[in-house]
């Protein structure tokens, strides 16, 4: 998740939050990663169920709508071959999620929807080291409802 997050940070998840709403784009998640739950993944939410999302020429569209990214560490460069689910209706139940450091992420592009059950929780607030103490904010999304 670089540049947003750092190897070696300690990351205070909201658990709560999804108990009472569903999470929403640009909402940045923890959550078991589908092809081995053993694992825990950061990534940052794209498409909710419905959504239409497109990732061309480096860059990436929900429901036709050209999402603006400064937290992106540089724009997708990925190869015809790497980008399984780069045009893509996000299913009931289901979340599209992408890590910021794009080209140096395994996320939704490679290996497909990330199921909500698999949601822990909404990453809050980067707290260790010290210097590092990051709060985290959603992005806005205009022109996405």
């Amino acid at each position: 998740m670089e540049p947003t997050f750092h190897n070696g940070e300690y990351i205070l998840v909201d658990k709560l939050t999804y108990r009472f709403h569903s999470p929403e784009r640009g909402d940045v998640v923890v959550a078991e990663y589908p092809l081995d739950t053993s694992l825990d993944y950061i990534k940052r939410v794209i498409g909710v169920p419905g959504d239409h999302v497109v990732i061309t020429n480096g860059h990436v569209s929900v429901n036709n709508v050209p999402l603006n990214e400064p937290y992106v560490a540089a724009e997708p460069d990925y190869a015809a071959s790497d980008c399984t689910y780069c045009n893509v209706q996000v299913p009931k139940g289901d979340l599209f999620v992408m890590g910021d450091n794009r080209n140096n992420s395994s996320d939704s592009h490679v290996w497909g929807f990330l199921p909500i059950k698999n949601v822990i929780g909404r990453a809050m607030l980067a707290y260790w080291p010290p210097p590092d103490i990051t709060l985290m904010h959603q992005p806005s999304y205009p022109g996405l409802k």
